[in-house]
């Protein structure tokens, strides 16, 4: 039995230590906002925070974060009013929509150590969270807006 708390709620689960923490999430939770992508930590669709860092659930077993806080896009907020859910939309950044969890979630990592950044800041925290759609661009004009929208509420 393994004991981890999601989204702030505790869970005990029958699962083997090894198990990638993606597969606790989505199998044994039904928190299936966080997606798998490849499998191997290399496109960024299954990231969500631990302790408040950007991890890639795919390749992190479930025995190593047992005693740690994990955020899944879920947790980002109860009704997607985070600034960057808000900004996501207003800017239309999702084609398909499968690796948007993930950006956002990378996103968010970001904002919560750089409130204002730069686009080389931007581009530098997003390397390697891929998008088969190709909008980087607006990705990053989201990750601004969304930071201006954090700064009008401090």
């Amino acid at each position: 039995m393994i004991e981890i708390t999601v989204n702030g709620q505790t869970h005990h689960l029958d699962i083997a230590s090894d198990t990638p923490l993606l597969w606790a999430l989505r199998d044994k939770l039904g928190l299936t906002g966080t997606k798998y992508g490849c499998g191997m930590a290399l496109c960024g669709a299954c990231t969500v925070h631990v302790d408040g860092e950007p991890i890639r659930s795919c390749v992190t077993p479930v025995s190593s974060v047992a005693s740690k806080k994990i955020t899944t896009i879920e947790g980002l907020s109860a009704d997607s009013s985070h600034p960057l859910q808000v900004a996501w939309i207003a800017e239309e950044v999702p084609q398909c929509g499968y690796c948007q969890s993930g950006q956002i979630m990378t996103a968010a990592a970001l904002l919560a150590k750089s409130p204002t950044p730069s686009d080389d800041d931007i581009d530098n925290a997003m390397n390697g969270n891929l998008c088969r759609c190709g909008t980087y661009s607006r990705i990053r004009k989201a990750i601004h807006r969304a930071a201006e929208m954090k700064g009008s509420k401090a």
